[in-house]
């Protein structure tokens, strides 16, 4: 082949380079043809939205991507469905229906880009009471603009002018709003410039799309990187082209999102500011309804012109603010006054404002709120069982209550919401003396006239369903948000004798279980402890009984046992020896039945049944401690002296604690002298314990100091006598407890004082850690041959101890809400405390044949409904289980009958009756606390008695589903005057059924709606 010639080769890269521009112009012109016309975007962006689909199906997904940590979807909650789901489903939830996406949906949002879907511009928290009944709802934001149309035209000009010029231009249906290409191009000339150290302004290329995509979904709302803003540009794109090619409706919503939705700064004591109307009721405390119709006006008289001009300035001013909110909103105002300055006359040029409204808006100034004189916060509507239920939410997502309020949540109450109104207006109107006496509660052991505003009345009402005890009312008479039903620790008293008898009645079921079927001879054998008599008594009525061992037999038989309730017996509990009185002194000869004992509340026979039940814990085997109480050779004693050593010694370690705790050094040496009384030879030990370097004459000088008042001592305190005490009493003279004993202070108060002044800065923690042998070596007497009695002492101290350890696990299987009980038979009667929630959940457990049910307080939770996050969960409804046997529930709720229809409660009986008169079955318990501090003088005399708080309770079944408590409750110093009991809730009870009966009607018109079931996936 020829070789080409050079004028051959030239034609040939003309050729190629003609080619070349024909090429660019076309695809210059293709480009310039897109941006008019965005052909390419819309079909191509439509086309994908369409397949990036979601849908609601039942059970758990397994194609569903939780948004990142952008404002808007942490605000909702959206972010945190992977915390919340977690939590839920360990409460026992489930969750019935979740979104599933699709294929397409899932790799787009891998891909890290935002799920497209019209987002909502208000929500916030709904719940709902068991009916459906809106029982509370916040909106957030509360203000906006429902739709494009209610825009005043001027705000949409100016934000248009402002932010995004071309959004809405109607000759571009199909626009991308997304982009706008000339302040793209713009924006990339200045990143270009500003890389290459060009001269020129940084500039902007985001539009509102776009910057709706940072502010909702961007980590923190901020663009931090040029992947990011591609990010947020594909996302915009792709939300636009949702509905299809046609973008108007799309824009025209980009624009009412904008304004309502506009990140404007936080405000302390309000939170976070979001959307013009919220903007300008908090920075400004306009009025958002009466700006709009201001701006929409078109009077042209003075005071009109000035109202519009001062709103367009406000307008404008949030505006621009947005670029930089916290600034321009705080120490930034003068700056943000004159842009808006220049923004106004800029507008005006351009004729988007006319001249007049543009001269009023810069003769105008805009006045920021006073946050001081006008609080920014909007009171919520509250009562008792929305709080209840908000608290009870809070608690199980983890969020404050303006957090949770802000959440794309509606729940699912149990509650009555009308019941619950009713109710707690009616403990309420108790105040009214008048009401009172017209509820009968105006008498002996009940209130005075005058003394009816001072009493606090608490109420829960539940109801036993197939899969849960739904609370149905829960309130108090109080207007604060604290809950006496669940956050209190009240001394309920005879209330506990009922947690008394099911321990008893587990006992007798569990000796029944191990030793029924077995021959009399062989129950004869079965080695007993002496004082253990519930299984002394057990194998005596089984032997006696063995052709019949009915365990409802052996029960029937178990209450019908006799105590005394005699008081003349002292008793050692609790680490000494105490006596106990009745209620009533006519009681204090009788003998009762434990059943009579329950139905009259006698404290004496309960006293002997939680001996009783300490003693056969003590003597069970395989931890029989029957030989350590006997043997001082059993070689456990050691163990058990030092276990009491060292609980006994932590006890005085608190104690001293509490003395020294947030004081200075001198502070705490001051202190410690304040509480001794001096002489020389008790301060020369002291000092020489705590300031074993100090010099002789530091010594002197002490010793001198703090005795200058006993002028006979000072005689004595010459130079040489101070010399003797100071070699005397120096550092390995004496162990801690003889430099106690001579200083006559407690060892370990001395110790304590002397690691503080070394460790100044240590906590609790440290100190208990480092005196460990300390607290051993105080007791160490203890241990020495001579003091066998004291042993014996300390050792049945600890064995009750351990007792009450396995009887609060006992407990606490029965709903007790605390971590301990209080080792001491007085526990019997009310002195470890209870919580009214905690025994209704007992009496549930009674009512339901020994099976706990769940106490259901929020039966559904429903997320982002309607969005592609939706996800929705009930409770669980599979969670029943066996704490008491079916006998022994039986025969707790019989006691419990006879209390309503024969003892302390009778006043209520036959108060509950069904429109055919036939009264509802009913049994309870009562019980009355007076917790009080008495001081005792010489020889045991009361000297004083100071009250603390005073409670009655009547814990209740009411038919065969509901269950509840009511507690009257006096707190501090007043309950002095107090002596109402347990006859006080019962009659409040007793005034309340008219408003109860028309619930507990079977098939009543305002029952509850049925639970929701799983849905079948």
């Amino acid at each position: 082949m020829p070789e080409k010639t050079p004028r051959q080769r030239r034609l040939w890269w003309r050729l190629i380079l003609l080619i070349l521009i024909v090429a660019m112009v076309a695809v210059g012109f293709a480009a310039w043809d897109e941006m008019q016309s965005s052909r390419l975007q819309s079909r191509e962006f439509s086309r994908l939205a369409s397949t990036l689909t979601y849908r609601l199906e039942p059970g758990p997904s397994d194609a569903i991507l939780y948004p990142g940590d952008g404002p808007f979807d942490k605000r909702l909650g959206y972010s945190a469905l992977g915390e919340f789901l977690p939590r839920l489903l360990k409460r026992d939830y489930l969750i019935n229906q979740q979104v599933r996406f699709s294929p397409a949906l899932m790799n787009y949002v891998e891909h890290g880009l935002f799920v497209p879907y019209v987002e909502k511009i208000q929500a916030g928290l709904a719940i709902t009471d068991c009916r459906g009944e809106m029982l509370y709802q916040y909106k957030y934001p509360q203000h906006l603009y429902p739709d494009f149309a209610s825009i005043p035209p001027v705000m949409v000009n100016s934000l248009l002018f402002i932010e995004n010029r071309e959004l809405l231009d109607p000759k571009d249906p199909k626009n991308n709003p997304a982009v706008d290409w000339p302040r793209f191009a713009k924006a990339a000339y200045s990143q270009i410039a500003k890389y290459l150290a060009l001269p020129g302004q940084s500039a902007g290329g985001s539009t509102l799309a776009t910057q709706l995509e940072k502010y909702r979904h961007s980590p923190d709302g901020l663009t931090v990187s040029g992947a990011e803003k591609i990010r947020q540009m594909l996302s915009a794109s792709v939300r636009a082209y949702q509905g299809g090619p046609d973008t108007t409706e799309a824009r025209e919503r980009i624009v009412r999102d904008y304004l309502n939705s506009v990140p404007l700064s936080a405000v302390p004591g309000h939170g976070e500011v979001h959307g013009m109307a919220e903007g300008l009721r908090v920075w400004y405390g306009a009025d958002f309804d009466q700006v709009n119709q201001t701006l929409n006006s078109t009077a042209s008289d003075a005071k009109s012109l000035a109202e519009r001009g001062l709103a367009l300035r406000q307008v404008l001013s949030l505006m621009i603010a947005q670029r930089r909110p916290s600034h321009y909103l705080s120490k930034g105002r003068l700056e943000l006054a004159e842009l808006t300055d220049s923004h106004i006359r800029v507008l005006a040029a351009n004729g988007i404002v006319d001249r007049p409204l543009a001269d009023a808006a810069l003769a105008s100034k805009a006045v920021y709120r006073d946050w001081v004189a006008q609080p920014t916060i909007v009171p919520i509507v509250t009562n008792k069982g929305i709080s209840l239920a908000r608290n009870r939410l809070a608690a199980m997502l983890n969020r404050p209550l303006y957090d949770l309020d802000r959440l794309d949540l509606s729940a699912t109450s149990t509650l009555q919401a009308d019941l619950q109104v009713q109710v707690s207006q009616y403990l309420k109107n108790l105040a009214d003396p008048a009401f009172a006496a017209q509820m009968g509660l105006i008498g002996e052991r009940l209130l005075t006239s005058k003394t009816t505003d001072q009493v606090s009345y608490s109420f829960t009402l539940f109801e036993r369903t197939a899969d849960g005890s739904r609370v149905r009312v829960q309130t108090d008479s109080t207007n604060q948000p604290f809950d006496i039903n669940e956050g209190s620790k009240l001394e309920l008293g005879s209330t506990a004798k009922l947690r008394v008898l099911t321990t008893y009645l587990e006992i007798i079921a569990e000796l029944h279980d191990k030793y029924a079927g077995k021959p009399p001879a062989e129950l004869k054998k079965v080695p007993v402890a002496d004082l253990d008599r519930i299984t002394q008594w057990s194998l005596e009525w089984l032997a006696q009984n063995s052709k019949d061992q009915n365990l409802d037999a052996m029960l029937d038989a178990a209450l019908n046992r006799k105590y005394s309730a005699n008081t003349g017996e002292a008793f050692f509990t609790g680490g000494g020896m105490h006596v106990f009185n009745n209620f009533r002194k006519e009681d204090n000869n009788r003998n009762p039945t434990l059943k009579d004992a329950l139905r009259e509340s006698i404290n004496l026979p309960f006293i002997r049944l939680m001996r009783d039940i300490v003693r056969y814990v003590t003597y069970q085997q395989p931890f029989n401690r029957e030989p350590l109480l006997k043997d001082d050779a059993d070689p456990r004693r050691q163990e058990y002296l030092a276990r009491f050593a060292d609980r006994e010694g932590t006890n005085y370690m608190m104690r001293f604690w509490k003395k020294y705790q947030r004081k200075t050094s001198q502070q705490r040496l001051d202190t410690f002298l304040d509480s001794m009384r001096v002489t020389p030879q008790r301060l020369a030990a002291a000092h020489r314990y705590l300031f074993p370097e100090a010099s002789q004459e530091t010594f002197n000088a002490f010793v001198r100091a703090h005795s200058k008042d006993d002028k006979a001592a000072m005689a004595k305190l010459t130079d040489s006598r101070l010399v003797e005490m100071y070699e005397a009493y120096g550092p390995g003279k004496y162990d801690l407890p003889d430099q106690g004993y001579i200083a006559k202070v407690h060892p370990l108060d001395l110790w304590m004082l002397g690691y503080l002044l070394k460790n100044p800065g240590a906590s609790l923690k440290d100190t208990l850690n480092a005196s460990r042998f300390e607290r051993q070596e105080v007791y160490s007497w203890l241990f020495k041959s001579r003091h066998q009695g004291a042993r014996d002492s300390r050792i049945r101290t600890m064995v009750e101890i351990e007792a009450f350890t396995d009887i609060h696990q006992r407990w606490k299987r029965v709903g007790y809400p605390f971590d301990h009980l209080v080792p001491s038979l007085a526990t019997a009667i009310g002195s470890s405390g209870d919580r009214p929630a905690a025994l209704s959940e007992l009496v549930g457990i009674i009512q339901n044949d020994g099976v706990r049910l769940p106490t259901l307080r929020i039966d559904t939770l429903h997320f982002a409904q309607g969005t592609p996050y939706e996800t929705q969960l009930i409770s669980d409804p599979d969670r029943g289980q066996r704490i008491l046997p079916v006998e022994v529930a039986r025969a707790l709720k019989g006691a419990m009958s006879q209390v309503v229809d024969a003892g302390t409660a009778r006043r209520i009986s036959g108060s509950f009756k069904l429109h055919d008169g036939t009264p509802l079955v009913m049994g309870g318990k009562t019980g009355t606390g007076d917790n009080r501090i008495e001081s005792f003088g010489a020889g045991g005399r009361l000297i004083g008695s100071r009250s603390l708080n005073r409670t009655a309770t009547f814990v209740f079944y009411l038919g065969d589903n509901h269950f509840g408590t009511l507690t009257a409750f006096v707190p501090g110093r007043t309950a002095e005057a107090f002596t109402f009991t347990s006859a006080l809730p019962v009659q409040v009870l007793k005034g309340m059924a008219p408003i109860l009966m028309p619930y507990l009607e079977p098939g009543n018109p305002n029952a509850c709606k049925a639970p929701q079931v799983a849905s079948q996936p």
